[in-house]
């Protein structure tokens, strides 16, 4: 037990005694006896006021206990209570160790959407990106990892900037009610663990308090990540759903929306149907650059063959109305992510998915990176036209439009265009490409099962060779 928690138990020790003194010292009288006494005089008790203890400053970093240690460098933040973390080939082969937090189970960031599941995520972050130093320690004399193998359980000890000593980071997290207990008491640091989670309560702090998450949608819909979104669609079906992301593209009344997952190093994005009903102040949010919350129902659009959210709104007498899409911020660019062709054609990425909406229970599924990046906008350099189909259909709103395969490296990709127009408003046809290598820039789009790069603008094909 470390020399503060002794301190204070030994307050409580003293105070109990000192009460039952008190209470022992009081005046007794026969009980046969009557003796008339005067009222008691009302005393107003001023309020103690009890010193918060600062938890994550009470334990100590051992480097001579038995535990391995390691200092690390961050590669990227996850959430509250997972990091990724680059480490000697001694600790893993890779050189990149993913860290589950010990003792903590911060609320969802990077999933379905939790209250305070970003104020702890970027807890972390603010934490982490400013110290001098970060060491991670194991729970025993062995790195151990979580029930999903991929994981490693650690303590995580930085050390701010100006300062000569570590702070344990699971442990503030508990102390400032941005997490719950996780199998705390088991821990080596458990009694510290349990003690910073009682203060919390008792202070109503954060998740342990009635307010409500300034950053929490709490409207009608499900907040979820695109991400989450993208890899379990199918179950969000007909619902409402709300999330972020930034617009990179408009078209024929559809915003194609994106947003970056640090854990899977992707882009993951969306479309985005808007029709015809949507209002002016509405149309300035849905802008190229803006970075948006999006409120609208979860479609399979059959003639497409893809997934779209549509019933959006916005209505200028109810700003407020959580039920609106919202401008966040401005100033953004779409990733235009430059890929190779063996990762669009053949890469898989894993990924955690739901069982059912009302499960817990999560399974690793395996999706190939094409499908997993539709939506989102992506690069392709050194494509070599070897044909051109263009459509033809006289009764087509696609009449014009064309279909580029291309060759690069072994590997066939299919660009697909809208009706595309020079400066001067005349038709771009097959000529301009046949032939030709070219650098594409555009959005990831499944026709007929294959998956392509469809283009919108002229700008973005670059004619190289």
């Amino acid at each position: 037990m470390n020399k503060t928690m002794k301190r204070l138990f030994a307050l409580l020790a003293a105070l109990c005694l000192t009460l039952g003194c008190l209470a022992g010292c009081s005046n007794t009288t026969n009980s046969n006896e009557t003796t008339p006494t005067e009222p008691a005089a009302t005393v107003q008790k001023e309020p103690v006021a009890v010193e918060s203890v600062d938890f994550a400053g009470t334990v100590e970093l051992d480097m001579d206990s038995e535990t391995v240690k390691q200092e690390v460098t961050v590669k990227s933040f996850i959430d509250g209570d997972t990091t990724h973390f680059y480490v000697p080939s001694t600790v893993v082969d890779t050189g990149l160790l993913k860290a589950r937090y010990l003792g903590v189970d911060t609320p969802e960031s990077t999933g379905k959407i939790e209250e305070w599941g970003k104020k702890a995520s970027n807890f972390t972050k603010e934490k982490l990106s400013s110290a001098t130093s970060i060491i991670i320690e194991s729970d025993d004399d062995n790195w151990n990892v979580d029930s999903t193998g991929g994981r490693h359980l650690v303590w995580v000890w930085y050390k701010p900037q100006g300062s000569d000593t570590y702070r344990n980071l699971n442990i503030e997290l508990l102390q400032n009610g941005l997490s719950i207990a996780k199998s705390s008491g088991d821990t080596r640091y458990g009694e510290t663990c349990l003690a910073a989670i009682a203060q919390a309560k008792s202070e109503k702090l954060y998740m342990h308090s009635n307010q409500d998450d300034p950053d929490f949608y709490y409207g009608e819909s499900m907040p979820v990540t695109l991400k989450h979104l993208r890899t379990n669609i199918e179950l969000y079906e007909g619902m409402k759903v709300s999330f972020e992301g930034v617009i990179t593209r408009i078209s024929n009344q559809t915003a194609y929306v994106e947003d970056y997952d640090a854990e899977t190093d992707m882009y993951y994005g969306m479309s985005i149907y808007y029709g015809y009903n949507l209002n002016g102040n509405g149309l300035k949010i849905l802008q190229v650059g803006n970075r948006v919350k999006i409120v609208g129902s979860v479609q399979y659009y059959a003639t497409g063959d893809s997934w779209q959210v549509s019933d959006i709104k916005y209505v200028d007498m109810r700003p407020n109305d959580p039920n609106n899409i919202q401008l966040i911020s401005s100033g953004h660019e779409a990733a235009y992510r430059l890929t190779d062709p063996q990762t669009f054609k053949n890469a898989t990425v894993d990924v955690d998915v739901m069982e059912a909406l009302d499960s817990e229970e999560l399974t690793t599924k395996t999706f190939p990176y094409a499908k997993l990046a539709l939506g989102s906008s992506i690069s392709m350099e050194n494509l070599y036209v070897s044909s051109v189909y263009t459509t033809s259909n006289e009764d087509s709103a696609s009449k014009g439009a064309m279909t580029l395969t291309c060759k690069v490296n072994g590997h066939e990709i299919s660009v697909r265009t809208i009706v595309l127009r020079d400066a001067d408003g005349n038709m771009i046809t097959a000529d301009a490409y046949r032939g030709k290598t070219i650098n594409v820039k555009g959005i990831v789009d499944c026709f007929s099962g294959t998956y392509q790069i469809k283009v919108f603008s002229p700008d973005d094909i670059t004619i190289v060779g």
